[in-house]
């Protein structure tokens, strides 16, 4: 039994508690032994008014306090607290974003909205994230080259912070997903985690950079990093908003063709698994079944430290018993 700290260890000794206002009860009912014994109160009830002494029940209560303090002893009241310590998953992951002009497609939807590729993307996988909060995981972005977004952290509410401010414009467009990979692979090359991961997802295939992304993969798979792709937008058309001579944005239907070979080949070089998402709730599935696949293992170590608080109940009943002597000796000393 715990409360706020205070354990007991045996809390079926506190139904001895019980006894002490039954015990009160009973002596209150048929008192106690008389000091001297009379045939008749009747003359001595003529001496005066009817008196009460508050001695004989202060004494007795200190007497009943005693016995509650020694009963609270016996069931050993501890206090302590017990530290949690969760050690390391042993999965590493490296999110890789693209962030390419084309990503401002709007053929995915948020609740009843229309919204762009890179909102949704977002959105999904800082789901991801939250799902596992013993994974170490960092996020890499890319269009013509690629830049580190968050290095991989444990610090999940920073990496989500560094995600929500992730846009388009900020470097050159392009895809570069050879640059990208390469680049989120360094990230896990030196770290001794069991599993380490990249999810990589994009729209478009390989137009710049300096690393090709078979060769990225084939090292990738050197440094035992599984790759999981995922190749995200519609087929065939998907509005796209432009700006008009007015400035004013418009919306255009642009004819959109992605060729999945490459992310397939990526995915199978390193043993990963290459998906397709053509709308949002595609996008959640598949990150969902990324999560499934890769579970963390946590080992959880629990140590508990506990102060016994037993002494200090017992020292308080042989006070509260000492009190009751002396004062039943001295000041509230009865008659014989």
């Amino acid at each position: 039994m715990t409360f706020a700290g205070l354990t007991i260890a045996h809390p079926w000794v506190l139904l001895l508690l019980l006894l002490v206002p039954a015990l009160a009860f009973l002596r209150g009912k048929f008192g106690g032994n008389a000091g001297v014994t009379f045939s008749s109160t009747e003359a001595l009830q003529r001496l005066g008014h009817r008196r009460r002494s508050r001695a004989g029940s202060f004494l007795a209560g200190l007497s009943y306090l005693a016995l509650a303090a020694f009963i609270i002893a016996l069931a050993r009241p501890q206090l302590g607290r017990e530290i949690t310590r969760v050690q390391a998953s042993g999965v590493d992951i490296m999110i890789v974003l693209d962030v390419s002009r084309s990503m401002l497609a709007e053929d995915f939807t948020i609740g009843s909205s229309r919204a762009n590729r890179l909102e949704v993307t977002k959105k999904v996988t800082e789901q991801f994230i939250r799902k596992r909060p013993n994974d170490r995981i960092g996020i890499t972005a890319f269009a013509g080259r690629p830049y580190l977004v968050s290095p991989l952290t444990l610090d999940h509410d920073w990496l989500i912070e560094n995600l929500d401010r992730l846009q388009i414009g900020l470097v050159e467009d392009g895809t570069a997903i050879g640059s990208a990979i390469a680049m989120a692979a360094n990230r896990l090359k030196d770290k001794e985690a069991k599993t380490k991961l990249i999810v990589l997802l994009t729209d478009g295939d390989n137009n710049a950079g300096k690393v090709m992304p078979l060769t990225a993969a084939e090292a990738a798979k050197a440094l035992g990093i599984r790759i999981y792709t995922v190749g995200a937008g519609t087929q065939g058309e998907a509005p796209f908003p432009m700006t008009d001579p007015f400035g004013r944005t418009v919306y255009r239907n642009v004819h959109v063709d992605f060729k999945e070979d490459t992310i397939r080949e990526i995915a199978a070089a390193t043993n990963g698994v290459a998906y397709r998402a053509t709308d949002t709730r595609s996008l959640e599935k598949i990150f969902g079944e990324i999560d499934k696949l890769e579970k963390s293992k946590v080992e959880v170590e629990k140590i508990a430290q506990y102060r016994e608080l037993f002494p200090w109940f017992v020292a308080a009943g042989v006070a509260l018993l000492v009190v009751e002597v002396l004062l039943s000796q001295t000041l509230w000393r009865r008659l014989p």
